[in-house]
């Protein structure tokens, strides 16, 4: 027995898109109370660095999926948690009414992407994984999901509607998997401190579909969130670990929100 609060240590944990952005510090913090951390993402290699397993994985094809899983349950024997992270956003507006800016209006090739990654890859891990955990009779799966799909977002519809129905999956499958010892919980950010993926371009877009310049998205965050900050990814990182530690064992089948206040329940 651990001595320790969390008693995560060795603990296998897969955290999808871990290498860079939120996923990143969700590992770190995973790292730090001593869980085995295994990188799902399309941007690594497989293997082991600095006491973490990378495994390339294509999250929106099924087959790249299958391996992964099977990779880890090959080098640790089982896997306790899975942390569905992987996202992507392309502000997009429905229709472009000023007519300036048409590679900003929601096209089907961008609808596409945004609901394979953020949807049928999330499914697809969940799925791979699950079918181990049942064999355990036990494990948790943390969706990341996104204040947008609690509140909706101007110029982020779509995007939105993949969050939406990720707290959809989370509600359904915590109903399903609660007899099988399996917990499903989800997290959504509000406003955070900015990650690579917070690039000029995103805010470009951004600032097109709210009908502003790019140097004008800057907030106030005093008038707009009741802490008075944006989220660190640490604040992030540190909600996964407790929600995959056993020390949240009766929470399931809810979102929590983890936005200084800002959002509704």
């Amino acid at each position: 027995m651990s001595n320790s609060w969390l008693d995560l240590e060795n603990k296998v944990v897969i955290v999808t898109g871990g290498a860079s952005g939120i996923g990143k510090h969700i590992c770190k913090q995973l790292k730090e109370v001593g869980a085995n951390v295994v990188v799902s993402d399309l941007s690594v290699e497989t293997e082991e660095l600095d006491g973490v397993f990378n495994v390339k994985c294509d999250i929106t094809k099924k087959a790249s999926v299958d391996e992964m899983a099977k990779l880890v349950v090959e080098k640790y024997g089982k896997i306790d948690a899975l942390v569905n992270n992987a996202g992507v956003n392309l502000p997009r507006l429905l229709v472009d009414f000023r007519g300036e800016r048409p590679e900003y209006e929601l096209n089907e090739k961008d609808f596409d992407f945004m609901v394979n990654v953020n949807q049928k890859g999330l499914f697809l891990c969940t799925q791979a994984v699950v079918r181990y955990m049942i064999k355990e009779g036990k494990g948790t799966i943390v969706n990341i999901t996104s204040e947008a799909g609690m509140e909706g977002s101007a110029g982020q519809s779509c995007y939105s509607a993949t969050k939406g129905a990720v707290n959809g999956f989370t509600r359904s499958w915590a109903k399903e998997l609660g007899p099988k010892g399996i917990r499903v919980v989800g997290v959504a950010p509000g406003i955070n401190e900015p990650t690579g993926l917070t690039s000029p371009a995103y805010n470009e877009a951004l600032a097109y579909t709210r009908g502003v310049k790019p140097d004008q998205l800057s907030t106030d965050y005093a008038k707009v969130i009741p802490l008075g900050r944006p989220g660190k990814l640490d604040d992030i990182g540190n909600l996964v670990t407790y929600l995959v530690s056993e020390r949240s064992s009766y929470i399931s089948g809810t979102t929590i929100n983890i936005s200084g206040g800002k959002s509704r329940g």
